[in-house]
């Protein structure tokens, strides 16, 4: 990709509302834009950072047995009364009515059309256990949508819901699910710990949440030393001296709800081995992605700008060609490096732009893809590597500098 082709180019200042740093790097970086208070726009840039999120979410989920699918965002009135949720979770549902009268809500959340889906589907225990997922988009009206890309009213989220015969497999595969939240947020970098929480207004039971520990993060939590384990200080009422006080980012959250709250309600139920009608144990998971990509810009930034993870970055290589337009021979050598870097599987976004040398560095820290390859005069016939992170650069044969990408 040519950056002098990029939608949009990067802003010099951060917004005047910027306090976090999710806020500032991101706006001013060009990976997201605001349309009002907790609506975002992702743009190119952080479009390519969610969908490496997603993929990664995508294949921790498969590696379960969970099914894909999409459900829709608007849903009729009566589905929410069956719960009484209508009335209970009126506080964060946004409420409508068309030119009918009939009246709608947006999606906060997908339990009860799951459900009506079960009981569709499922006859017999034979029919279970039920995992299925979806990337989609939430809206809960938020009263206070701050920290940037962290609290918005609209989001990008991935909920996972399943049914089960027994109670037991249900625990199972809660454990399971558990496990592969686990492995998605280590895989992208992060200090995560499973955190007892309240359920808020989804159940009346403790719940895990996964939080990644952050400076910036709005909850506190009580880590437990030497353990991966924590409690949210809601719910907090242990003994002090065997937990250490930190500020956390909540990333994700899983929902045990048994037979009661769900299954009763709603009617959703199948025949046993033995030909007795029972409810299904329920559970949902969920995983909020656009609130991943402003924990990232949170955990890995320094005060130039933002330093992504490998794994979720959205080019591999920022290639700057300095002085290129005032000598051929660069330019001719940054276009070659570019097209053979492309031909070798590395994503390159190519710095072509025709303004000075220090305003490319500068965005290029700004940006923070992981590595940054120089070609210039002094650079000859090889090619100045550097990481974002360090401070010293190395100067590198094409073989050398694919060899350090590929690693």
């Amino acid at each position: 990709m040519k950056q002098s082709k990029l939608f949009p180019k990067t802003i010099k200042n951060a917004p005047k509302d910027a306090v976090s740093a999710n806020h500032k790097y991101l706006v001013r970086a060009g990976f997201i834009d605001q349309l009002m208070a907790g609506s975002w726009t992702i743009l190119p840039l952080g479009w390519k950072v969610i969908d490496k999120i997603i993929k990664i979410i995508r294949e921790e989920m498969n590696a379960i047995g969970a099914q894909e699918m999409l459900m829709p965002l608007m849903h009729p009135k009566d589905i929410w009364n069956e719960t009484g949720r209508w009335d209970s979770a009126s506080e964060v549902m946004y409420q409508l009515k068309d030119s009918r009268d009939k009246e709608f809500a947006l999606s906060f959340t997908h339990e009860e059309i799951v459900m009506d889906l079960l009981r569709k589907h499922i006859n017999s225990y034979t029919d279970l256990p039920v995992a299925i997922y979806h990337f989609s988009t939430k809206f809960r009206n938020e009263p206070r949508p701050t920290g940037g890309i962290l609290r918005g009213r609209e989001f990008l989220m991935k909920d996972l819901y399943s049914a089960h015969a027994t109670e037991e497999d249900l625990k199972e595969f809660y454990e399971m699910v558990s496990d592969a939240y686990m492995k998605v947020f280590e895989r992208i970098g992060f200090e995560t710990y499973i955190t007892e929480a309240a359920g808020g207004v989804f159940t009346e039971n403790r719940t895990r949440e996964f939080q990644v520990v952050a400076d910036a993060g709005e909850d506190t939590i009580y880590i437990q030393k030497g353990t991966k384990k924590a409690i949210n200080k809601e719910v907090f009422d242990k003994n002090l001296m065997d937990y250490e006080e930190k500020r956390a980012i909540e990333v994700g959250n899983i929902f045990p709800f048994g037979n009661k709250k769900y299954a009763e309600k709603m009617n959703v139920g199948f025949t046993d081995k033995d030909g007795q009608k029972k409810l299904v144990y329920f559970a949902s998971y969920g995983i909020g992605v656009t609130r991943l990509l402003g924990t990232i810009a949170e955990v890995f930034h320094d005060d130039s700008g933002l330093i992504w993870p490998k794994v979720v970055t959205p080019f591999d290589v920022h290639l700057l060609q300095i002085g290129g337009k005032d000598n051929g021979e660069v330019e001719k050598k940054a276009e070659n490096l570019y097209k053979k870097l492309t031909d070798d599987g590395i994503e390159v976004l190519w710095d072509d732009r025709d303004i000075s040398a220090g305003e490319k560095f500068a965005d290029c820290d700004l940006i923070g893809i992981p590595v940054r390859v120089v070609v210039s005069e002094k650079t000859e016939d090889k090619f100045e590597f550097k990481k974002r992170e360090d401070k010293d650069s190395s100067i590198l044969s094409y073989d050398e500098l694919l060899t350090k990408l590929k690693s």
